[in-house]
C-alpha cells in the first residue's frame, strides 16, 4: 500500500506602488518554483500553506482562493511508493520581510505578472505551470501562451 503525503503552498501576490507583483522562489535545485511544504500533525491544508509560505519566504499572507490540487506519485527510499497531494492557494501578502529560508530555497523573487509568467514557465516544474496559469487567471491576468 502506498504512503500518502499531503503538502500545501501557494501563489503569493501583492499590490503596491509598482502595481501587481507575483512571488516566485528558486529552490535548492535551482528550479523556479512556488513555496510549499508538508502538512504537520493537526494542521489544515490552509494552515500548512500559510506556514510554509512564511517559513520559506518570510511573507505573511491571507488565503484568497483555492487554486488547484496536484496529485502525483514518486518513489521514496524509506516509504516506497508515495502518493503526494499538493494543495495550492492564491495568497495575498499582507506583511512580513521577504527573506529566503536558506536551508530550503536559494531566492525569493517578486515579478510583474508578465515577467512572472515568463520566469515561472522557464526551468520550472511542469505542474507549477498550470498552477501559475490558474492563479494569474484568478488575478485577472491572461498569461501569454
Amino acid at each position: 500500500m502506498a504512503y500518502k503525503q499531503i503538502s500545501a503552498g501557494g501563489v503569493v501576490y501583492r499590490k503596491g506602488a509598482d502595481g501587481l507583483e507575483v512571488q516566485l522562489i528558486v529552490d535548492r535545485y535551482g528550479k523556479i518554483s512556488l513555496p510549499k511544504g508538508k502538512m504537520e500533525q493537526g494542521e489544515t491544508v490552509e494552515e500548512t500553506a500559510l506556514r510554509e509560505i512564511r517559513e520559506e519566504t518570510g511573507t505573511i499572507g491571507v488565503i484568497k482562493a483555492p487554486i488547484d490540487v496536484i496529485k502525483y506519485t514518486f518513489q521514496h527510499p524509506v516509504h516506497g511508493l508515495v502518493n503526494k497531494e499538493v494543495h495550492y492557494f492564491l495568497v495575498e501578502s499582507v506583511g512580513g520581510e521577504t527573506k529566503a529560508q536558506t536551508e530550503e530555497i536559494n531566492a525569493v523573487e517578486w515579478h510583474d505578472p508578465a515577467a512572472a509568467w515568463i520566469r515561472g514557465t522557464a526551468h520550472s516544474y511542469s505542474n507549477n505551470i498550470q498552477v501559475l496559469r490558474k492563479a494569474l487567471s484568478l488575478l485577472g491576468v491572461k498569461p501569454s501562451s
